[in-house]
């Protein structure tokens, strides 16, 4: 079945159908416990949950991933366990407050220990910023192009005060954003994964045929 052929047939698939077999990872880049990040990644993850993905997290704030060091980084039980549920993912969620118009040092760090298993998987981006978050959104699709990794067209923003209070995303706005980055990672996520299963079994050319086992 070709992609195109696949954006037809979701026509005729409810969103909670497409959603049964997505898996979906969500990451908080952010070492704080307490975290509006957290949070609007947290209400994201549970709207996915909600259409009947399932769902994995990862927090700093409740597992150390080291500083990324080649001599060492990929042994441990914190990276271990992580490497799964990023093999496992069909989608990914990033978050991470603006820092300095960059991404936090926590989320650089997640990405820095990963490649070859992003290749071919959808990734949204979310940004705690008072300054639209752009150059960040753009940092983190670098990182996703780099990696042969797909990204939404668009990453949605938010500000602490405004947006969020505690653990609650209190403006109706950002729900309405937030509800648009769920609906749009479970339809074209699971195009994009299905294609993904097809190219690595097959033997058409490609850039996943460089992933083939």
């Amino acid at each position: 079945m070709t992609l195109i052929d696949m954006m037809e047939y979701h026509h005729f698939m409810s969103k909670n159908t497409l959603a049964e077999n997505l898996n979906v990872l969500t990451v908080v880049g952010n070492r704080s416990e307490k975290s509006t990040t957290r949070t609007v990644v947290n209400h994201v993850g549970n709207l996915l949950e909600q259409r009947g993905c399932r769902l994995n997290r990862f927090d700093y704030a409740e597992e150390n991933l080291p500083l990324f060091d080649v001599q060492t980084a990929f042994g441990g039980e914190v990276y271990a366990a992580l490497k799964k549920k990023v093999k496992q993912a069909d989608v990914i969620v990033l978050g991470t407050p603006d820092y300095h118009g960059s991404m936090s040092s926590a989320l650089k760090n997640f990405l820095d220990h990963f490649w070859t298993e992003f290749a071919g998987k959808l990734f949204g981006t979310i940004v705690g910023s008072h300054e639209k978050g752009l150059t960040v959104h753009d940092q983190m699709r670098t990182v996703m192009r780099q990696c042969y990794a797909w990204s939404l067209p668009y990453g949605v923003s938010f500000q602490d005060k405004a947006d969020v209070d505690g653990d609650s995303v209190t403006s109706e706005a950002l729900k309405s954003k937030l509800e648009g980055m769920a609906s749009d990672l479970v339809v074209y996520g699971q195009i994009l994964a299905n294609q993904r299963k097809v190219d690595l079994a097959g033997s058409e050319p490609g850039f996943l045929s460089h992933y083939r086992k």
